[in-house]
């Protein structure tokens, strides 16, 4: 099975190039199923029922979110939809709105997707090591991908270490970067640092720059303004064993939407 991941959409750039390119994408990369991150995708902050179909419509099987999780309200709307493939951290408070893993459907296996959050300069959370524990006491079969949404990439690392072997893959996000660390550990876990960002590149991690530039040089609180230039998408593909859970092959990729204009895949 070949798994591809979607670093963070941001914004209504991000949302444009998944709708714009996706689909010859996932054909180019035969892609069984597609996962991405989309905490994001609602102007920098959270996610909305019409935002999350407009992203479904365009191919996407599953999202995940993270600590912008709530911050747009509509959120809460879409979650009492009874919308189940769009997931809130693991190590959430356990009565928090939403469903914390999800499932699809391919090739007669089921793909499950489950997000922890991390605790280093993040919000206070339950711890994600215990969380995931109890989780896998009674995983499902097929693979499982955890979405590791951490500010510290020792962090993200230490979480990939604590579950090679046990899941497919574990791919870090939040940060917008993407790491040039991808590899399969010694039991068979795909891993990266950070996936990166699916959205503009002409700013500061998704934002713009000379907002986000004031915000340093006055320590004064500044809106966030979405940047709009050099849109790129920022993606792995993993591909599990024939046999088991487990992975053979991780690769990364950062498109731009140039390159995707003129089918170009590298």
């Amino acid at each position: 099975m070949r798994i591809l991941f979607l670093g963070d959409i941001f914004g209504k750039p991000g949302r444009k190039i998944v709708k714009n390119h996706l689909e010859w994408l996932r054909e180019e990369l035969r892609a069984d199923v597609v996962i991405a991150n989309g905490e994001n995708a609602a102007a920098g902050k959270g996610i909305t029922p019409r935002i999350a179909n407009e992203l479904f419509t365009a191919g996407i099987d599953l999202m995940s979110l993270g600590n912008h999780a709530y911050d747009n309200k509509e959120v809460f709307d879409l979650f009492e939809s009874g919308e189940d493939r769009v997931v809130r951290p693991l190590n959430y408070a356990k009565d928090s709105p939403g469903p914390y893993s999800t499932r699809f459907a391919v090739n007669g296996q089921q793909v499950t997707l489950v997000q922890l959050i991390g605790r280093v300069y993040m919000p206070p959370v339950d711890s994600p090591f215990e969380a995931i524990d109890h989780f896998l006491r009674d995983a499902p079969h097929g693979p499982i991908v955890v979405d590791i949404h951490c500010e510290a990439t020792s962090e993200k690392q230490a979480l990939a270490w604590y579950l090679d072997g046990r899941v497919t893959a574990v791919i870090g996000t939040h940060t917008h970067v993407q790491s040039a660390d991808e590899r399969i550990l010694p039991e068979g876990t795909a891993a990266i640092t950070d996936v990166g960002m699916t959205g503009p590149h002409d700013g500061i991690i998704g934002g713009d720059k000379n907002a986000m530039m004031r915000r340093f040089l006055t320590q004064l609180p500044t809106g966030l303004e979405v940047a709009k230039g050099d849109p790129k998408i920022h993606a792995v593909v993993v591909e599990t064993r024939e046999n088991d859970r487990l992975a053979q092959k991780i690769e990364r990729y950062s498109l731009a939407e140039s390159d995707l204009n003129k089918g170009i895949l590298e």
